[in-house]
């Protein structure tokens, strides 16, 4: 273990050190002034001389004014949270940098974690072109790998949703109005709410691909992680309750939505993979939505020649779920 890797976003914070990782809900966007309280509790689980290695993607969050506003926020908070501990903040030119830097030059420190993961992941692949997906709770990112470095279009994130290298679709947060406006319903459309009455997290509860957690209430309306509640916050996109509509246009309308989650996914891989047309030796999948990122795969019929790499099955469920973190503890 050679240092404790920290991925502070907007909505979870993520730990490693190559043997636990941990990932914890914190709504920056309502309590940015509690996040150094909440790292140094989370910290408390992990080695106290171990030094930090960090990235963020937390800047975006739109109780900034600016991502600089932001970075330095982030900064300043993991720095009162470390106490003894070194620091360290990762960057999109591929190194790590001090406190100082890292705000001095906050373009380059903002949304740097998927960087951080590729360079992990391109020593798998020391040779040749690999592609990364990793499909998170809010986003996915689509990453060329070559000769074990990341080499993307895009840098920044706006660049990078350009080049489609960013995908603003995730397994739990994305709200199920941001994917269609209407359902196909025994040869008719249904409008759907435009309201934040469902996530895709309620899509994945009721295809059984994420696990049921009473416990969990990172839900659109606060409520439990249960198909049962599921089923509710779906009726909702109708502007209905369970007793007005049947229970299989729930499902349909669960499928539809999934297929929209498949097919945009798909379509980014498309663009991708035209550019490494030929030049292709391997794919990695990652994130807790690797299930899906396997589900395109199929899709888009990646050569099953290529090597598969699939990040879940390689280091466990807990280490892919913070994968950025797990990375920054490698290459530290």
């Amino acid at each position: 273990m050679s240092a404790i890797g920290i991925d502070v976003g907007g909505a979870n914070l993520k730990f490693s050190d190559g043997e636990t990782s941990i990932s914890v809900p914190f709504a920056m966007w309502r309590t940015p002034e509690r996040l150094a309280e909440s790292l140094r509790g989370c910290l408390a689980n992990f080695a106290p001389q171990l030094p930090l290695a960090v990235t963020m993607t937390g800047e975006l969050a739109d109780c900034f004014s600016t991502k600089a506003e932001g970075v330095t926020h982030i900064v300043d908070a993991v720095c009162e949270s470390a106490e003894s501990r070194p620091v360290a903040f990762w960057q999109t030119v591929g190194e790590f940098v001090d406190a100082d830097v890292a705000k001095e030059f906050p373009m380059l420190t903002a949304a740097a974690n998927w960087h951080a993961l590729a360079t992990w992941a391109g020593r798998l692949t020391p040779r040749g072109t690999m592609l990364l997906i990793d499909v998170g709770s809010t986003t996915t990112d689509l990453i060329p790998v070559v000769d074990g470095s990341p080499m993307p279009r895009g840098r920044t994130d706006l660049e990078r949703l350009q080049f489609s290298e960013l995908i603003y679709l995730g397994v739990r947060r994305t709200p199920l109005c941001g994917l269609a406006t209407k359902i196909r319903w025994n040869e008719t459309w249904i409008p759907l709410a435009r309201e934040h009455f469902a996530t895709t997290l309620d899509v994945g509860l009721l295809l059984g691909t994420i696990v049921e957690d009473s416990s969990d209430q990172q839900t659109a309306n606060g409520r439990a992680a249960t198909v049962p509640e599921a089923l509710q916050r779906m009726a909702r996109m109708f502007c209905a309750d369970l007793n007005e509509i049947p229970t299989s246009l729930i499902r349909e309308a669960t499928t539809q939505f999934h297929s929209v989650m498949r097919n945009e996914l798909c379509h980014g891989l498309r663009k991708n993979l035209s550019r490494v047309e030929g030049r292709l030796s391997a794919v990695l999948t990652a994130g807790e939505g690797s299930w899906l990122a396997e589900e395109a795969c199929r899709d888009v019929e990646i050569d099953e020649a290529f090597e598969r790499y699939d990040l879940t099955r390689m280091i466990g469920p807990d280490h892919s779920q913070a994968a950025c973190a797990f990375a920054l503890s490698q290459i530290f």
